[in-house]
């Protein structure tokens, strides 16, 4: 470019855009096939909501973590099921408008028996009791009772205390390698166990600890507050130029550098679980930072463009939940659970474009007159 009269400075910068957008710039032939699969999958999502939502459960795929798809599931329709022995697979299944989550989300299942769990169910039949499951299936004490408080054995009708009782009495320090040699080779014994009453609210708690989010009900209703805020998303539209007041449950924050210092763009959902979407500017974020996932207050003034609001925030702060009950005489374990809560955080590892006054280049015609 120098030798038709371009500055070095305007070549570099130049060549500085092109590498910025190959970044994220797509060839023709990515063009076309994003093309398509985009139509196919806004297909099977209108006409096929809930088995396009479980698809993308079982893909483990996405920008945003299981639990969004789960609650965008849920608002297309579905109702949420804990794991079940009689009822779930590795992967989540779906059974009419009934959406199991597959043995896959526990972590501390491995996927051997998150297999062999409805292999030995189809050979056998369904599992009629805890203890016709552990005379099946080779477990370990610890597995059995994540597979206990996440609810998998509900369908015995046994409170869970009960059956944590049981699987110790049955267990114990039992070896699964020595199953034929040892374990109920004589009629099995029937216990007799103290009633023992459990809080609404610790399935849900159990839930959030083995799963970072909660299935029985929502995070708002885990919230010491009963306050739900002055407006819901679906009417922000309404509230251009004015000042609003939420509560809502975070799901992602996006990273944006600028000039003046980091700032965020954050998704959200209401009570009512519709979406929407702040911008948290550094001043803003320097007072009131984000301070993990869960629910939060928020203060901000609403801005719509292009028939699309999002709310400017000038204030925030981060909801407690209740105490956890499973933990009422322990002070250090009462709160620990809302720490497991989750959000998405999309990093951007770039300095901040340099805006027109700033290049300082000289504008020069291309073509003589």
């Amino acid at each position: 470019m120098q030798a038709t009269g371009h500055p070095e400075e305007l070549s570099t910068e130049i060549y500085r855009q092109i590498e910025s957008f190959a970044g994220y710039s797509f060839c023709k032939a990515h063009s076309a096939s994003y093309a398509v699969e985009s139509y196919q999958s806004l297909y099977l999502k209108l006409y096929y909501p809930l088995e396009f939502m479980v698809s993308v459960i079982n893909n483990m795929g996405g920008f945003y973590r299981t639990e969004v798809y789960i609650h965008e599931a849920r608002m297309s329709g579905a109702k949420i099921l804990n794991p079940c022995v009689n009822r779930s697979e590795q992967q989540t299944t779906i059974y009419g408008d009934e959406v199991y989550l597959g043995f896959m989300h526990l972590e501390k299942v491995e996927a051997k028996l998150g297999r062999l769990i409805p292999e030995e169910r189809i050979r056998n039949g369904e599992y009629r009791s805890l203890e016709d499951f552990i005379k099946r299936i080779p477990i370990g004490i610890e597995t059995l009772q994540i597979l206990i408080f996440i609810g998998a054995f509900r369908f015995s009708g046994v409170p869970k205390n009960e059956l944590l009782l049981k699987s110790r009495v049955l267990l114990g320090d039992f070896k699964p390698g020595r199953r034929a040699e040892t374990l109920f080779e004589e009629p099995v014994k029937h216990f007799k166990f103290p009633e023992l009453k459990r809080n609404i609210f610790e399935d849900a708690f159990d839930e959030i600890e083995i799963l970072s989010f909660p299935v029985s009900c929502t995070p708002f209703d885990l919230l010491q507050t009963k306050y739900r805020g002055t407006v819901m998303a679906k009417d922000l539209i309404q509230h251009h130029k004015k000042e609003v007041k939420m509560l809502a449950y975070l799901i992602s924050r996006k990273h944006v550098p600028t000039k003046r210092g980091i700032m965020y763009f954050g998704t959200w959902v209401d009570n009512n679980g519709d979406y929407f979407d702040t911008a948290h500017f550094p001043d803003c974020l320097e007072r009131y930072p984000f301070q993990g996932g869960g629910c939060y207050l928020l203060l901000g003034t609403v801005e719509v463009d292009f028939h699309f609001p999002t709310i400017t925030i000038t204030k925030m702060a981060k909801m407690p939940f209740i105490p956890d009950p499973r933990y009422s005489h322990d002070e250090e374990k009462k709160y620990e659970a809302q720490e497991r809560m989750r959000e998405d955080v999309s990093m951007t590892f770039r300095a901040p474009y340099p805006q027109e006054h700033e290049i300082g280049l000289p504008r020069m015609k291309t073509v003589k007159e």
